[in-house]
């Protein structure tokens, strides 16, 4: 029986558990089995980091700590030494009442030990023995027409010392000269700065702490992690030299990045060969990174120009260490001569082809291939003239062809005044001139004035009238005016009655969405665009040429050195001796492409003080980084996306980006916007950063069509007002219609030969809407650059010297 035994079977009853649910993952028995053994290699370097030891993850601690300690020392090492360059300050006065050679008369005189020496061109040596540290003073002139030099100096400066009084009241610690000119400093990144109070002698005992404590409430609001200090007594000056020559500095990218010298001393040497040009030698403590030969050298007022040779002279302000230290050679060393095979060329822009995009003639072959494959599909299309195939897509096919030339439509001011000129009739005319004031009307001849202030004494109508320009008045109006129009009905213009709309808008397209629809980057590019450079990733290439650097060979940062500017227009010398009466003199090392044209893309924002609208394409002079030059922007919406709408005025409390044609920089830059005034002064009214260098940036200029419903039904409605004949209604027919209440919908049929349309929408309308229909075009900045040949004035009423 036992042989005939059989294993034992379940039947269909039999209980099944349910398996397992993992859920949208996998279990890991499924994981197992599907990597069949392999292991991860982030697993393995997992659990070596687990298997190092307690004792070997603190040594690695202390090898980081030791690491940055070593590199923070470095950086303080490397400024006030004998063998490196000295701390320079900035002696600016927050108001023209503040004497700065007093205060430079009390830093000189804090120790009978200190050594005092002043090079050619103004520069204040200071080297105190007991400090082991040396340092240089620089004093910017101060007043109306100066700002821009003392921006230069503060571009090169590694502290900035700004003077205020304990005189008078708070209001009285910054004029309008020491706002402006802070302003402005803070906009382009100042230096380290230290805060000097004098003049607190001079005030009562009991009254001096609650002076300082004033002064300090209101210091802090520009400055709030900054503590004032006196300037005064011996004492006083020794604290600022140890404050300037042990606080943290503030790295300035811009600055850092490149190398830089403010000059010591300069002299002119003229060719043998050529007496129109000559060798400038310019002798100062090179600072940033290392500088090449072989580069192109940048001097604000003058230009771009090559460098000859570098040489080393003997350092006259080099602190003795000892009495037996061997005498000083004075033999100049060359360190480097540049050579002509490896120099970096002058030339800016590049040099179109107009024989580029020539072909041969075909052959008779060719042209008879030509017409059989014309013959067999032949799509007749209403094109205009110059118009792409990508372009030509968006056009309905129609029968017959328009043989116009179209409209040029190539100044966009020429389109925004006619379509300014058509919404202002729907406003009534506000050009009437104001009143004057009641209160400066003259009081009767008999009438005696005992005491009676400026203010309050009567004005003189006639004088008053000389004094303001009635020209400008009425242009900032009408400016003032356009913008406001803009806003109220942005982008919005009439159907010309005289042009057909096709024609008229013939360059624009319609979009499905802004915001997703293609765009192609480089279609129907303007002659300009090949005269620029382009770069395939302009983040990658500034990455590595800032890297590389503090790599290059040439003379190290910290040397006392000479350069000679190779080939500098004598003429052009001169004229900025004339214009520079106070001698300031600073030279830029460029990195590689940094002297080349492309199409530059600033962020800006308008000044606080700044309201009245600036229109695009309007002039104005731009300081980025440590170039000054005239351009005419256009400006566009900071948004993210690949299109950009165009924007027609750049108005008070806004965000915008500002696209031109400039020499390369790469960023990070400040940037600073001045415009032109009436009176021939320049005021600040924007500023920002660098965004990039990139072409490929796509400004699309919207205009908006608009139409009323004329009957509406359910989903139907007649539309009129949008167009005035029947060809155009078929020609904007594939393009979306959009309403003030958001609705969507389409043309669907013409209706008449007035311009009639009915349109199809997704929803009823609403008596009161309106119907919009969007179109689209790319503008461009117009080449319109000019380099500051000499520096420009602030409030001085002189015009800048250009190329």
């Amino acid at each position: 029986m036992g042989s005939d035994r059989v294993a034992h079977r379940a039947g269909v009853l039999k209980q099944k558990n349910k398996a397992h649910k993992t859920g949208r993952h996998r279990s890991k028995g499924v994981i197992d089995n599907d990597q069949k053994g392999k292991v991860s290699v982030k697993t393995i370097t997992k659990r070596h980091k687990q298997l190092v030891r307690k004792d070997q993850r603190r040594n690695q601690a202390q090898q980081i700590r030791k690491n940055k300690r070593d590199e923070v020392l470095a950086k303080k090492r490397s400024l006030g030494g004998n063998n490196t360059a000295p701390f320079l300050v900035c002696i600016l006065p927050l108001n023209e009442q503040v004497d700065p050679r007093s205060a430079l008369s009390i830093l000189e005189n804090c120790d009978p030990t200190v050594v005092v020496a002043r090079s050619p061109s103004g520069v204040t040596h200071i080297t105190i023995p007991r400090f082991k540290q040396r340092f240089s003073f620089i004093i910017p002139p101060v007043g109306r027409g100066h700002e821009f030099t003392a921006l230069d100096c503060l571009k090169v400066c590694d502290t900035t010392m700004l003077l205020v009084s304990a005189n008078g009241n708070e209001d009285d610690l910054f004029d309008k000269w020491g706002k402006r000119v802070l302003n402005m400093a803070i906009a382009q990144g100042i230096p380290t700065p230290i805060v000097s109070l004098m003049d607190l002698e001079s005030i009562a005992p009991k009254r001096k702490q609650q002076v300082k404590t004033n002064i300090q409430k209101f210091i802090s609001k520009s400055f709030p992690n900054e503590k004032l200090m006196c300037l005064d007594t011996n004492g006083d000056a020794l604290n600022h030299f140890r404050r300037i020559g042990g606080q943290k500095k503030n790295t300035l990218h811009n600055k850092a990045n490149r190398p830089h010298l403010y000059a010591e001393s300069v002299n002119f040497v003229a060719n043998e060969t050529d007496q129109t040009t000559g060798t400038l030698e310019v002798t100062g403590f090179l600072r940033g990174v290392p500088l090449n030969v072989n580069n192109l050298v940048h001097i604000p007022g003058l230009g771009d120009f090559q460098m000859s040779r570098i040489d080393a002279p003997v350092d006259i302000y080099r602190m003795e260490k000892s009495r037996d230290d061997a005498p000083m050679d004075n033999e100049i060393r060359i360190l480097a001569k540049a050579d002509p095979s490896q120099q970096v060329s002058l030339q800016r822009e590049n040099i179109p082809d107009a024989m580029d995009a020539e072909q041969t003639f075909p052959t008779d072959e060719e042209i008879a291939m030509a017409r059989e494959e014309t013959k067999k599909s032949k799509l007749i299309k209403r094109v205009p003239k110059g118009m792409s195939d990508y372009q030509a897509c968006w056009i309905p096919d129609i029968e017959e062809v328009d043989n116009s030339d179209g409209d040029d439509d190539g100044d966009d001011d020429d389109e925004m005044e006619s379509d300014n000129d058509d919404n202002d009739e729907n406003f009534m005319s506000c050009e009437s001139e104001p009143d004057s004031d009641d209160e400066f009307e003259k009081n009767d001849a008999d009438e005696e004035f005992d005491t009676v202030t400026v203010s309050e004494a009567p004005v003189n109508d006639d004088k008053y009238d000389l004094d303001m320009d009635l020209q400008e008045e009425r242009e900032t109006w009408d400016k003032i005016k356009e913008a406001r129009v803009d806003q109220q009905w942005p982008d919005e213009i009439d159907t010309p009655l005289d042009i057909p709309a096709r024609t008229r808008f013939q360059r624009y397209r319609g979009l499905e969405s802004f915001r997703t629809s293609p765009w192609d980057v480089k279609e129907n590019l303007p002659i300009d665009y090949a005269r620029i450079y382009q770069f395939k990733n302009f983040d990658r290439i500034k990455r590595r040429l800032i890297k590389e650097a503090v790599e290059i060979d040439g003379a190290e940062a910290g040397w006392y050195i000479t350069v000679h500017v190779a080939n500098v227009s004598q003429a052009l010398w001169r004229s900025w001796l004339t214009a520079q009466s106070d001698k300031h003199f600073i030279l830029y090392g460029l990195l590689p492409h940094e002297h080349k044209m492309c199409v530059v893309n600033a962020v800006l924002k308008r000044s606080p003080d700044s309201t009245i609208p600036i229109k695009s394409k309007e002039k104005l002079i731009v300081q980025c980084g440590f170039r000054r030059f005239i351009v005419n922007p256009i400006f566009s919406a900071h948004t993210n996306g690949d299109k950009h709408k165009y924007e027609r005025f750049f108005r008070a409390n806004e965000t915008v980006v500002a696209t031109f044609y400039a020499p390369i920089q790469f960023p990070p830059s400040p940037v600073l916007c001045f415009q032109e005034q009436p009176d021939t002064t320049l005021k600040l009214v924007a500023n920002g950063v660098l965004m990039s260098c990139n072409p490929d940036r796509v400004v699309l200029k919207r205009i908006v069509l608009s139409g009323h419903p004329f009957k509406i039904n359910r989903k139907t409605a007649t539309i009129r007002y949008m167009f005035f004949n029947k060809e155009d209604v078929e020609y904007f027919k594939p393009i979306k219609l959009r309403t003030r209440c958001g609705r969507l919908g389409h043309i669907k049929e013409s209706l008449g030969t007035h311009g009639h349309m009915k349109c199809v929408f997704d929803g009823q309308l609403k008596s009161f809407d309106s119907v919009f229909l969007y179109l689209y075009k790319r503008v461009f900045p117009k080449w319109q650059y000019e380099d500051c040949i000499v520096t420009c004035s602030i409030d001085d009423g002189n015009d800048a010297v250009m190329a």
